[in-house]
């Protein structure tokens, strides 16, 4: 039991049936790499206003929370989080209006990729194999084969650390590679717009599928992982640069370097987050050993490592 359960069940009333609450939830269930200890408490809202009561009931209580997506670049530390996890693939409709996608931080990019081709809209192929929420592709400005999420998002809704909800355009949201405001802003995504262009359905779907394939031939689809473990250093490749300081199989326990893609550490079944978190750090010093070139993570640990 976390050290703030027994206040968050005394004191947090949630008297709605928009948001699903569960105390120590294990976060093995929300993550990619099948990796985490319990959260104190699991809060799950499905509208805006479960997600705002949620919120204000938090900050009421001095409680800490953690926005969550789809977990997919993310490890959670073996003791777990304290405070509350707020987790956000709730808030997931899907609007189409002729060539615009409306959508909730909580839709996932596989499904606003399906939408698109469905509605002949082109733009969002990339995102077909891409595993995590809007919200998180937002944050890391995700993409894949040449497309990324910046090309795509005409505006955002996001609440403030002022509790105010406010638009913002596509030029206000900073977009780096694997950045954006959001990593630093504080604020809460809520929804977006994405402004795609009309195309052929059969064509749309044709590229989906071929890059798809690409991914399962190059990939260690059949291993939890959270991706692409390291952003990509300018001018080179990260696995690249793990394979060529003969780290590729490298493991720590359970967690491994993938022989089949080193950019990839993989949970070979029974990872630790101790595990990945050393191996990454390993991966780290053996590549600027031999590179000179000091690897940044892109994968998040949340929690304690000691």
């Amino acid at each position: 039991m976390g050290y703030h359960e027994l206040d968050l069940a005394q004191d947090i009333r949630v008297e709605t049936d928009d948001v699903q609450i569960i105390f120590g939830e294990y976060m093995w269930d929300h993550t990619s790499f099948r990796i985490g200890g319990a959260a104190d408490i699991y809060l799950r809202p499905t509208s805006e206003e479960g997600l705002l009561i949620v919120l204000e009931q938090c900050r009421m209580h001095k409680v800490p929370y953690w926005i969550f997506g789809k977990g997919t670049n993310i490890v959670v530390s073996d003791r777990g989080l304290r405070g509350a996890v707020i987790d956000m693939t709730g808030l997931d409709p899907i609007v189409t209006d002729g060539e615009v996608i409306r959508a909730g931080a909580g839709a996932a990019l596989s499904a606003l990729a399906r939408t698109a081709a469905e509605h002949s809209l082109t733009g969002l192929e990339f995102a077909s194999g891409i595993p995590g929420s809007l919200g998180g592709g937002l944050m890391m400005n995700a993409g894949a084969y040449g497309g990324s999420m910046q090309d795509v998002v005409s505006s955002v809704r996001v609440l403030t650390n002022r509790q105010e909800i406010i638009s913002l355009s596509a030029d206000e949201l900073q977009f780096g590679y694997r950045s954006s405001r959001f990593k630093t802003s504080g604020e809460i995504i809520l929804s977006a717009e994405l402004k795609l262009a009309a195309g052929e359905r059969e064509l749309i779907e044709a590229k989906m599928r071929e890059l798809n394939e690409r991914r399962r031939e190059k990939q260690p689809l059949e291993y939890p992982s959270a991706g692409s473990a390291f952003k990509r250093p300018e001018g080179n490749f990260a696995g690249k640069l793990i394979q060529e300081a003969g780290l590729s199989g490298f493991q720590v326990g359970k967690a491994q370097v993938s022989p089949k893609h080193c950019g990839f550490v993989i949970n070979l079944g029974g990872a630790s987050a101790r595990d990945v978190h050393e191996l990454c750090q390993e991966v780290q010093n053996k590549v600027k050993e031999n590179s000179g070139i000091l690897l940044e993570p892109e994968i998040i640990f949340l929690g304690e490592f000691a």
